[in-house]
């Protein structure tokens, strides 16, 4: 009855925990929407009290002012920014692309082949920040960037390879120009970007291009949170694939074949096949209630060399984080998918040459993605059988030693030297293990961390329903809250859920069978306080991931109950037991078994001789 009312005390203080921290976050965001609330009035009051006559004046100011700045930059240039903003779209089998003369450059690019969680299809390049652009020197001590000026387009020509070419036309009054060269290949997300510079001696400073890499990632998925976490910068710098995730800001000191801005699916990347000499980016995480992800915002450099004219050649990517596809697009670009890095780097090569062509080959023939993640797991669980066969079997030996332990503990009483002495020769006598237990736990770990890579990034999972999850590639969602809730979130998922009562099970069935230290009750609580704190960190997790957990735990479950009830015989194993420690085999022990009973002796002793003090006084 104590035990029972001591689990029930820690379960009430945890749900009270939750209960409290959810309360309190919910009346700081009350009082912060309050807050907000008065400013906003404030500040529609006084907009209010503005004219629309006040109103126009002050528009058509902001636009003389914008007009004369534009005006002087442009410079030699200046004719050109009175041409309307002229959009035209060219298309393959896998993208729209979307260009304009404003700048002479790409505006927008849809992806075909993949659905929008918000209706239509993804486009990359929508938030009106995007962009990439080089100054260039328009007269005398003036300078602009090319996303100012307004190019002269050419009509869409189709190539005798298949592929479509367009190109934008900038010239001065001195007859210097600039060409940019597009060309969409038939089956690529690849866009070539070729640019031609006349008169590059006058139009660039020491023969050196400044190029500004604008991206803005939109969310995508249906968390914008996790997208979030799972958004970073990555880059090859001196034929090294690095990135950026928690830190903002990042000096290059080699030479830079691309950059990326890269969001959980899908990537916008720009590729100097000649290699930027330097430069620096700065990225923002954003934290607010808005799709947006972040900002990437880069400043390259790039060395040309000093004749008047020149060639430039670029590539652009937009496209999925796909790893064929990256494979072949520059050489790294595939370790923008996150397989395993910095601490868990060691999981790639296990993505790479075991989970990543297994799950191929299973999903070349099977059409629904749950059933290809069980299969995956009854093949990891295959291949570790033997491990783990041997561990339930050291198991089973543990719990037909109990009431040897137990007979043990009587009598030595207080004794822990001695007890730990002797339940060492009785484990070493029986060939009994008592970590044998925690190897199955040990070999998820890798391939837990391997698997929580993989299916965070493997597109192939987007959108792939099965059961009642309609996405596999995010959470389900068995309940769904109003506001979120403090660690919870805003859901509960039933696959989470369907995981945690598993692993629960098992908990319950590693604690009968590895006897318990009655010295330390608080390991009598843990399975039922883990699952708490399990589904904490599983509710937000891909139902792949859960999904897979679950499976593995239910395979766990039913090899723990066919080796116990037909493949172990509890009467000869304990026979077995009875006839080694009669006549053990010789077996030099090892130093750390020397050094161990030698520590051991020494604290029995000491405790003796403390015994004995006691008993003077």
């Amino acid at each position: 009855m104590k035990d029972k009312n001591t689990v029930i005390g820690i379960v009430l203080l945890a749900i009270l925990f939750i209960a409290f921290f959810w309360y309190t976050n919910k009346e700081q965001t009350a009082y912060l929407a309050h807050q907000q609330h008065i400013q906003d009035s404030l500040r529609l009051d006084s907009i209010k009290k503005i004219t629309p006559e006040q109103k126009a004046a002050a528009y058509q100011d902001s636009l003389r002012r914008d007009s004369i700045v534009k005006h002087n930059s442009a410079g030699n240039f200046s004719k050109t920014l009175n041409e309307p903003e002229q959009l035209f779209t060219v298309e393959n089998k896998l993208m729209k692309v979307v260009f304009t003369n404003r700048g002479g450059r790409i505006k927008s690019v849809e992806l075909k082949s993949y659905p929008s969680n918000f209706g239509g299809k993804v486009i990359l390049g929508t938030s009106g920040k995007d962009a990439i652009s080089y100054s260039i020197n328009t007269g005398a001590d003036r300078a602009a960037s090319t996303d100012e000026m307004n190019f002269t387009p050419s009509q869409v020509v189709q190539n005798a390879d298949g592929s479509q070419s367009i190109q934008f036309t900038l010239k001065d009054s001195t007859l210097a120009s600039i060409t940019h060269q597009y060309i969409i290949k038939p089956d690529s997300y690849l866009i070539d970007w070729n640019i031609d510079m006349n008169g590059a001696n006058v139009l660039l400073t020491n023969n050196t291009m400044n190029f500004h890499f604008v991206s803005q990632p939109m969310q995508m998925e249906k968390s914008v949170d996790y997208e979030r976490r799972m958004s970073d910068v990555c880059f090859s710098e001196g034929n090294d694939f690095d990135y950026i995730s928690t830190k903002t800001d990042h000096t290059f000191e080699k030479p830079v074949q691309w950059i990326s801005s890269v969001q959980q699916f899908f990537n916008t990347t720009l590729i100097a096949k000649n290699s930027f000499k330097g430069g620096v980016v700065h990225w923002t995480r954003k934290e607010d209630s808005s799709q947006v992800l972040g900002l990437v915002d880069a400043n390259l450099q790039m060395q040309v060399p000093a004749t008047s004219s020149i060639n430039v050649p670029m590539e652009l990517y937009y496209g999925p984080n796909d790893y064929k596809n990256l494979q072949q697009a520059a050489p790294d670009m595939d370790k923008i998918i996150n397989l395993g890095r910095d601490m868990y780097s060691f999981v790639r090569p296990i993505n790479k040459y075991l989970i990543m062509p297994v799950f191929n080959f299973f999903a070349g023939f099977i059409s629904v993605y749950g059933w290809v993640i069980a299969l995956l797991t009854i093949f990891i669980r295959l291949i570790t059988s033997p491990l783990v066969y041997k561990s339930y079997k050291s198991g089973a030996r543990m719990k037909l030693l109990r009431p040897e332990l137990d007979a043990l503990r009587k009598k030595f009483g207080k004794d822990q030297q001695g007890f730990a002495m002797e339940q060492m020769k009785l484990f070493r006598e029986a060939g009994a293990n008592p970590l044998g237990g925690c190897l199955p736990l040990l070999l998820q770990i890798p391939i837990f961390f391997a698997l929580y890579s993989y299916f965070n990034s493997a597109i192939s999972l987007r959108g792939q329903p099965f059961l009642w999850a309609k996405d596999l590639s995010t959470y389900d969602i068995l309940v769904q809250f109003h506001s979120k809730i403090f660690i919870i979130g805003d859901h509960i998922s039933l696959f989470a859920l369907c995981a945690v009562v598993t692993s629960f099970f098992i908990s319950i069935y590693n604690m009968n069978m590895t006897p318990q230290d009655p010295n330390n009750p608080m390991l009598k609580y843990m399975p039922y306080v883990y699952p708490i704190f399990m589904l904490l960190f599983f509710n937000s997790l891909p139902a792949a991931l859960t999904w897979y957990y679950t499976v593995s735990n239910l395979i766990t479950l039913g090899i723990q109950f066919i080796i116990q009830k037909y493949i172990l015989d509890h009467d000869k194993l304990l026979a077995q037991m009875d006839e080694r420690r009669k006549a053990p085999k010789v077996k030099q022990k090892s130093k750390w078994q020397e050094q161990y009973e030698k520590m051991m002796e020494a604290q029995k002793k000491v405790q003796q001789l403390k015994d004995q003090q006691k008993g003077k006084k």
